[in-house]
């Protein structure tokens, strides 16, 4: 009964209405496609199904990867991207959005004009900037149009701490340093912002920063080599979480469970650094 209660009836009806079929509630992943299915949209539909939710994508770019690694790179032109995008709100409308992936001006530009038209809803952005390695993933001028075009669009956005660093402009090497962060972050934007502790070396805590409040969500480190895709996981699960009715505190709180389990369950495969079992929950 006291999880009843802390879940809220209205969300507890909303699940009940999405696992029936009436009211099934949809997400959409714009972000690019990894062959190894670890990462991209792979991963994000793999989490969609995971929660229960009705998954769609619009591609950004074609990757030639696996888990040692990026290959090649093809993206999609942008006004391919605006296509699908139409197409899908034109039919399927969506109840959250996940954003990944974005690599040139012209794309993040579309997206942003694609997203107003529609007026989307429950928009969650991955600001996939930097690397694992931490080599940058975008050209200055196409962080600049991220920056200004794309994230003050968004619900939440879930830097992890190179990203971040990037957005603020400064070195981040403790949780007080998040917080400044996050401060710095968010006079350009309406969303909030999680910002992921896993790159830091005494905590892997994330910390919401919501409208001047701060939430901390204190994690254990799970000893697991194999982290492939968990930005991508996490930001879809959010999503996933919105589109079901969840609030934003609550949604992160249960994606970040997700993840935990996640990789927990320990998978291992590939010869690098591999993905996650999104499945781990239903077999």
């Amino acid at each position: 009964m006291a999880e009843v209660c802390t879940m809220g009836i209205e969300n507890i009806l909303a699940i009940i209405i999405n696992k029936r079929g009436t009211g099934m509630r949809k997400v959409v992943t714009i972000a690019g496609s990894d062959s190894s299915g670890g990462a991209g949209i792979q991963a994000d539909l793999k989490t969609m199904i995971a929660h229960g939710v009705y998954g769609m994508s619009a591609v950004t770019a074609l990757t030639a990867q696996n888990t040692t690694g990026v290959y090649d790179v093809m993206d999609a032109s942008p006004e391919f991207v605006g296509k699908q995008i139409e197409c899908i709100f034109d039919d399927i409308r969506p109840d959250a959005v996940k954003i990944g992936m974005v690599s040139n001006i012209g794309i993040i530009e579309k997206i942003a004009e694609e997203l107003q038209k529609y007026k989307a809803e429950n928009i969650v952005v991955d600001p996939v900037m930097v690397s694992t390695s931490g080599c940058a993933l975008m050209s200055p001028d196409a962080q600049e149009t991220l920056v200004t075009k794309l994230l003050p669009l968004a619900d939440i956005i879930t830097p992890n701490i190179p990203e971040a660093e990037c957005l603020a402009g400064f070195a981040i090497e403790s949780k007080e340093d998040m917080v400044k962060a996050a401060e710095v972050i968010a006079k350009n934007l309406k969303g909030d912002i999680l910002i992921k502790g896993g790159h830091l070396e005494d905590t892997a805590d994330d910390l919401l920063y919501s409208k001047g409040k701060c939430i901390w969500y204190a994690e254990e480190r799970v000893d697991n080599p194999n982290t492939h895709g968990t930005g991508c996981t996490l930001s879809s699960a959010i999503a996933s979480n919105l589109a079901l009715g969840y609030d934003m505190e609550t949604s992160v709180k249960n994606a970040k469970d997700y993840i935990t389990g996640a990789l927990k369950d320990g998978l291992n495969l590939g010869k690098g650094s591999g993905p996650l079992n999104h499945g781990y929950r239903i077999g």
